[in-house]
């Protein structure tokens, strides 16, 4: 009968500290606090994609304010899925890397039309004079918003943690690959036609 007892206590212990370590667990797993990740957005007919206006002036009816709001700003994940976009709509084609080329340069400071993520979201949809086509309609609304929080990672808009990191053909040479190159050393041995004459 003791033995039955003290083996029922031991039973009773091993339960009891395996509880604790799974609620332990859970109050750790619990505590973290990660970025939701939307893997299926919904699709552009059950949201359809709001325009922004350049000026008060309008015909007819007052229409709604957009969101001013950058809903991916916050979100590494979409910020990477913003820079895969860029190069895939060939954004690269006229703002090269983000330093400029046919179009401005997304790195810097100056912004004509504004840094805020409504303008850069106006500018993907609406386009702009003298060389920014309008995309309204060609690219789904998450994916410019995609696209938006990008392009302002670019200028250091966005926090550290969320910004992509550059791409390797980017990075600064090591300094070993920083050294002059030797040029080739002209050959004491003659070109195998001048041997013949």
């Amino acid at each position: 009968m003791k033995r039955s007892a003290c083996a029922l206590a031991r039973s009773y212990h091993a339960r009891l500290h395996l509880v604790a370590i799974v609620v332990a667990g859970v109050t750790i797993l619990g505590g973290c606090d990660r970025e939701q990740r939307r893997f299926q957005e919904p699709s552009p007919a059950s949201a359809p994609a709001q325009s922004l206006s350049l000026s008060e002036l309008q015909a007819g009816p007052q229409t709604p304010q957009p969101l001013s709001a950058d809903p991916y700003g916050g979100n590494a994940y979409a910020v990477s899925e913003g820079k895969r976009l860029y190069g895939w709509y060939n954004c690269e084609g006229c703002h090269a890397k983000g330093g400029g080329g046919i179009g401005p340069p997304l790195m810097d400071a100056n912004w004509i039309y504004g840094a805020e993520p409504a303008n850069i979201f106006a500018t993907i949809v609406q386009g702009r004079p003298n060389g920014m086509p309008s995309f309204r309609g060609r690219i789904p609304e998450y994916q410019v918003w995609q696209l938006v929080a990008y392009v302002r990672s670019m200028s250091g808009l966005l926090r550290k943690d969320v910004a992509p990191s550059r791409d390797d053909h980017i990075q600064a040479k090591k300094p070993e690959q920083s050294q002059d190159e030797q040029k080739p050393r002209a050959s004491s041995t003659p070109p195998a036609s001048t041997q013949s004459q």
